[in-house]
């Protein structure tokens, strides 16, 4: 991405409340249904519905092993005018089989009959552990329970039923003013790691009452999804479930957005801006950090590079625990940015921690570590590298490793089949 390519702040747009219901014609509601566990009451079945007729499109995982739901729903948004999404948290339904599908298909069958939708209008999403059944005598016949707790208030509640590991809910909404006319955008996503094959699946569902063309619907969202989601990384692994829907249902009643229309670009920074900000919000709270670190790489030959160089930086098992310890260790830094595949200098190489250069030309600037350790000690800071070769950049959100994170990781799959033994259900 060029130096000119206008971003999300270059346009005005206001902060609302209400997550994916605050664009007109939505309403979303959440139950519990004991899906982990029947002894523990939580939420953890979602619905999000737009009432009118919508243009919807998704992204999904690039992992080749999919989730049931990510199969199913990859089928029905096809069709491009899915009106309901069903979300639960507790179980992943992946690697689940012929089953697995059967009840993912189940579950998009039962909000069906009760909006009165078709089937292949509903997409079905699914979080938390792999491997599991799904307890599919809690969930179908409670379907006419979830469609009640249908509210226009009820964002918030089906953001909490689709945490597993997170700590918060994850809900963020714009209002935007173009050409006369007032659009919302709105979303709510979970997500604090991306760990396989234990829980923490990464999903995201955005609404808007904006008048969207289907094609136009597709490119922003694939737009959006690169510059937001596809640039955060607490832990390299990507799930068998990551998810992002995206549906348009036009009732704010402007003018079609469409390839070139008046609103076009302020639709796609505003689509882009409620993502960034839900990415974000995964980042800060990923599975026991302490750390939100921002990789700026800029001064590559070009896009790909540039990439390359924040990524490898981002992942870097080294840099992430050095992080942990506020040590500004810009030599791992560096030597991150050595094994990237792409073309660098050594000698052209800048290296900064917030404003503060730690190394210049590839050489240590000699600034006093206890200056740079008060960057580095913050919960949120800056990296920037600066390749000096060329005009592209590219940032990427991460996070550092502490101790407690694999502490998390390490018996989760062993604790929840222990758990299920003894529920009887094994």
């Amino acid at each position: 991405m060029s130096k000119a390519s206008s971003t999300a702040a270059d346009f005005p747009f206001k902060a609302i409340t209400g997550g994916v219901t605050a664009p007109r014609g939505f309403r979303a509601g959440a139950i519990a249904c004991g899906i982990k566990d029947p002894k523990k009451v939580r939420l953890d079945l979602a619905l999000i519905v737009s009432d009118k007729k919508a243009k919807t499109t998704a992204c999904f995982t690039t992992n080749r092993v999919k989730a049931a739901p990510v199969r199913v729903s990859a089928i029905h948004v096809k069709g491009g005018d899915a009106r309901a999404i069903i979300a639960n948290s507790g179980n992943a339904n992946a690697c689940t089989g012929p089953q697995g599908i059967t009840d993912a298909k189940s579950m998009t069958r039962a909000v069906a009959e009760q909006l009165g939708l078709k089937m292949n209008q509903v997409l079905v999403n699914s979080t938390g552990i792999i491997g599991m059944p799904m307890p599919m005598d809690r969930i179908i016949p409670r379907s006419a329970d979830l469609v009640a707790a249908l509210s226009e208030k009820g964002s918030n509640k089906a953001a909490m039923a689709i945490m597993t590991s997170d700590t918060k809910a994850k809900s963020y909404a714009i209002e935007v003013k173009c050409h006369g006319h007032k659009f919302r955008v709105g979303g709510i996503a979970k997500g604090a790691g991306m760990i396989c094959p234990n829980m923490a699946t990464m999903l995201a569902f955005i609404t808007t009452d904006a008048t969207v063309d289907g094609s136009e619907l597709k490119r922003a969202t694939q737009a959006a999804v690169e510059q937001s989601f596809n640039r955060i990384t607490i832990d390299g692994d990507t799930s068998t479930n990551d998810t992002v829907i995206v549906m348009s249902n036009g009732a704010s009643g402007m003018p079609v957005i469409k390839s070139k229309a008046p609103c076009t670009e302020v639709f796609r920074a505003a689509l882009r801006r409620v993502m960034v900000e839900l990415a974000k919000m995964i980042v800060r709270d990923g599975e026991r950090v302490t750390r939100f670190v921002e990789i700026r790489v800029k001064g590559a030959r070009n896009y790909k590079d540039a990439k390359a160089v924040a990524e490898a930086v981002a992942k870097s098992t080294l840099v992430k625990c050095s992080w942990h310890g506020g040590d500004p260790n810009w030599g791992r830094v560096m030597h991150a940015v050595g094994y990237a595949s792409a073309r660098i200098r050594e000698e052209l190489v800048d290296i900064y921690f917030g404003g503060l250069c730690a190394a210049k030309g590839g050489l240590p600037t000699g600034i006093p570590v206890k200056e740079l350790e008060t960057v580095t000690t913050k919960p949120a800071f800056t990296v920037t590298v600066d390749l000096n070769l060329g005009e592209a950049e590219y940032n990427v959100y991460t996070t550092d490793l502490s101790k407690e994170y694999v502490d998390f990781n390490s018996s989760e799959y062993s604790a929840a089949v222990h758990s299920k033994r003894q529920t009887g259900l094994a």
